[in-house]
């Protein structure tokens, strides 16, 4: 998968280059490009925003670098067009699976300062989405998130066994987990788990797992 993201910070993605996301770069399963939307300014200093019309605090992005930097990486609208906003609707685990199995291009557009000018999202973008109920300076930040996201469900990132076991999965959140040693400043790992009876381990993963999602979030069972 080819994920190209559209941002005026740049170098404010260093996070995915490092560890899984990174290791898959390198192996080639999914390629992610930073593209600077001020080296598309046809402003001779490079300004990339301006005030309101109408009036308003802040600056807004300007409608031709995006536009310029949009038709750099899909010409032709190929590729499925996102810009991050509180209008849009909320980014969930099923619609990251929905992303990878629909999409092979993807273009993340980050807004900052007040926001990008609405001709944009009309003639540009396919759909909204936020990551949340808030606020944030910039874009940077939820499309670091949906491209980590997106990248362990490709094939190959990460192992199906792990994917299969976590949070979200089957309708539910994830079972507790321990490691050595086996006692922690007197806590005990369960017996369970160091019995070796896996048939027992099993159901009490899953009775763990509907315990913690009937507490911390009921509304994945309704």
């Amino acid at each position: 998968m080819r994920i190209d993201i559209l941002t005026l910070f740049p170098e404010m993605f260093t996070p995915l280059t490092e560890s899984i996301i990174g290791r898959a770069e390198d192996k080639g399963l999914i390629e992610i490009n930073l593209i600077n939307i001020r080296d598309y300014s046809e402003d001779k200093h490079k300004k990339c925003d301006d005030a309101p019309f109408g009036g308003g605090a802040g600056m807004l992005m300007t409608a031709q670098p995006i536009a310029s930097a949009i038709e750099s990486v899909d010409k032709d609208h190929k590729a499925h067009r996102i810009y991050f906003s509180p209008k849009g609707r909320t980014f969930t685990q099923k619609i990251a699976k929905e992303m990878v199995s629909s999409f092979q291009h993807i273009v993340l557009l980050c807004g900052h300062y007040e926001g990008i000018d609405q001709r944009i999202i009309e003639l540009y973008i396919d759909e909204e989405i936020s990551t949340g109920d808030y606020v944030l300076t910039g874009g940077e930040l939820p499309a670091m998130v949906f491209t980590d996201c997106i990248a362990r469900l490709i094939d190959g990132v990460i192992s199906n066994d792990s994917l299969n076991e976590e949070s979200f999965e089957n309708g539910m959140l994830e079972y507790p987990q321990y490691t050595r040693p086996q006692e922690f400043k007197g806590l005990k790992v369960p017996e369970v788990l160091v019995s070796g009876n896996h048939a027992e381990v099993e159901k009490w993963r899953k009775e763990q797992a509907l315990k913690i999602t009937e507490e911390k979030r009921p509304d994945l069972l309704k």
